[in-house]
């Protein structure tokens, strides 16, 4: 008899177990491909007068479908994609009247999707030709950018809000020292912005890893204030995009600092994630200050405004 109890027991235990595996099973309901997709858009400023907008280049789009669980954007403009439950507000920033396919996907149950595609006119009068010209040395031209790593202040540290006195400018809480001990592993980064013929303007880290500060480094769950690869940020390999965008950050658009020059007015936009060796999940860097040989930006993560001093000169370590 104890050895048929012995034999029982665990007959009955995996029998349990299917059981309750059974009882968990979870119901996702029907598999429904989203119909009817409805895309509207509203391009600002449109009046008599400017009938493709006011030059800002903004365009409010809105999408409804049957059976949609979130939708999809593609501006047709090298932007990165955009996932929106509907609505969403979009700049193109191609000087002059432009043309643009704008297509969104319909996501619906069981990652089923359906399309739509529309043809929009917009006009955008935003121009930063000379920096355009400064990252990249002209039409059909590159230039390698390095960490000014024999400057002082080439990476600093402030808040991201208005100061007393209205500086934005200041880093106000790090400035480091030329060849600055802790950030050795990020110094040998080259950057190259190119672009063709027709104005389009790329940019790719092509030696050197993605320094990643310990404000940002548990978001990430890694060690901060060192150097990582592309096993932890991805995104810091392939040839992004660029776009020249208006700034908007409150550094530009409130100026009262009366011992600095104002901010230039103009960010630096990467596609797909990238970013200028400095990572704190942020793809837009506004220009401080850009001349043929030096460019200094600021780059925001939240509550912390990083100050970046990049140059064209390969600095040599002493």
């Amino acid at each position: 008899m104890k050895t048929l109890k012995y034999i029982v027991i665990p007959f009955c235990t995996v029998l349990l177990l299917i059981m309750s595996c059974q009882d968990e099973d979870l119901e996702i309901g029907d598999i429904v491909t989203p119909t009817n997709i409805q895309m509207n858009f509203e391009i600002v400023g449109v009046d008599a007068d400017n009938p493709n907008g006011d030059g800002t280049g903004f365009v409010k789009f809105s999408a409804t479908a049957d059976n949609a669980i979130t939708y999809i954007y593609n501006f047709g403009d090298n932007t990165d994609n955009v996932v929106s439950t509907g609505e969403v507000m979009h700049r193109f920033t191609e000087v002059g009247v432009n043309a643009y396919t704008v297509t969104v996907i319909a996501s619906g149950t069981g990652g089923t999707q359906s399309t739509k595609s529309m043809v929009i006119e917009v006009f955008s009068s935003f121009e930063d030709e000379e920096a355009k010209n400064f990252l990249s040395g002209g039409p059909g031209s590159s230039k390698t950018w390095y960490w000014a790593a024999d400057k002082p202040v080439n990476i600093g540290l402030g808040p991201d809000e208005i100061s007393s006195s209205g500086d934005h400018r200041f880093p106000a809480w790090f400035q480091s020292s030329a060849w600055h001990p802790d950030k050795l592993c990020m110094y040998d980064a080259e950057m190259v912005f190119t672009q063709t013929a027709n104005g389009n303007l790329t940019f790719e880290q092509t030696v050197g890893d993605a320094y990643i500060p310990g404000t940002y480094s548990g978001n990430l769950g890694v060690t901060g204030d060192t150097c990582h690869g592309a096993d932890v940020v991805p995104s810091l390999l392939g040839v992004k995009n660029v776009q020249l965008v208006p700034s908007t950050s409150i550094a530009t658009i409130d100026q009262n600092d009366p011992d600095n020059e104002p901010y230039r007015g103009t960010t630096i936009n990467f596609s797909d994630g990238g970013f200028m060796s400095w990572y704190v999940g942020s793809s837009s860097f506004e220009i401080i200050e850009i001349t043929d040989t030096t460019l200094e930006v600021r780059v925001t993560e939240p509550g912390y405004a990083w100050y970046c001093l990049f140059q064209t000169e390969k600095p040599v370590e002493p």
